[in-house]
């Protein structure tokens, strides 16, 4: 086992990890615990009870966070030249089509979210192998393949993230940033839960949220009490 730093020492000493807090509790607790200089990310990990091999399963979804991410999320928008306008006014950071989709083929991938429509789905479908491993894939129920690209650049812009449970049964996202208030944070992670919750498979037997965890860049993670969540 890998020798603890004196960072993470003082990390740990701050909270006890075998106990589960609230969602406020960990909220302060992380802002007090981040060991990064920079701005860290703070993340929230959802155990579910599904089994994501079967397609009913699969458990995704959109949601938009009360105060955003935090950090300046780089949108390229692919489309015809008479959306490239309304895509600029919207405030995308790269717009255009077959020249952004050479530079994707050459390895260029300097973006965050790709939002496209439904009319050139075929030109960027080749880039499916390049685009899937980065989760990068403008997709119809993330909301971002859509006639409406200004629309669908806003509401990116404005914190709108999509998620999907991992092979291993987890939806990993962020929830903010550590120099969010611990209120900002607790708004945000409990707005990923809710939606979480509403998405229950049908077909998902026993126990649905089985874990929460919230962490930041480095940070080791507090275990949150399910019961402190309104709702789930």
């Amino acid at each position: 086992m890998a020798k603890l730093t004196k960072k993470q020492k003082l990390a740990l000493s701050k909270f006890d990890v075998n106990k589960e807090y609230s969602l406020s509790e960990a909220s302060a607790i992380i802002k007090d615990i981040t060991l990064t200089k920079f701005d860290a990310s703070v993340d929230i990990d959802i155990r579910l009870g599904v089994d994501p091999k079967k397609s009913d399963q699969m458990v995704r979804g959109v949601v938009t966070l009360p105060h955003g991410t935090g950090k300046d999320v780089r949108v390229l928008v692919l489309c015809t030249p008479d959306k490239a306008q309304d895509a600029k006014d919207a405030g995308a950071d790269h717009v255009g089509l077959d020249d952004y989709i050479s530079k994707i083929e050459q390895g260029w991938l300097d973006i965050d979210v790709i939002i496209t429509m439904p009319t050139v789905m075929a030109k960027v479908g080749k880039l499916g192998k390049v685009l899937g491993p980065r989760n990068l894939m403008p997709n119809p129920k993330a909301g971002t393949v859509t006639l409406d690209v200004a629309k669908a650049v806003k509401e990116v812009k404005a914190g709108k993230i999509d998620f999907k449970v991992d092979k291993f049964g987890i939806v990993h996202t962020s929830v903010g940033k550590s120099s969010f208030s611990p209120e900002k944070l607790v708004d945000n992670a409990n707005e990923v839960l809710q939606t979480i919750a509403k998405l229950k498979p049908a077909s998902a037997k026993g126990t649905y949220i089985r874990s929460i965890t919230l962490s930041s860049t480095m940070s080791p993670g507090i275990s949150i009490d399910k019961n402190s969540v309104v709702g789930l």
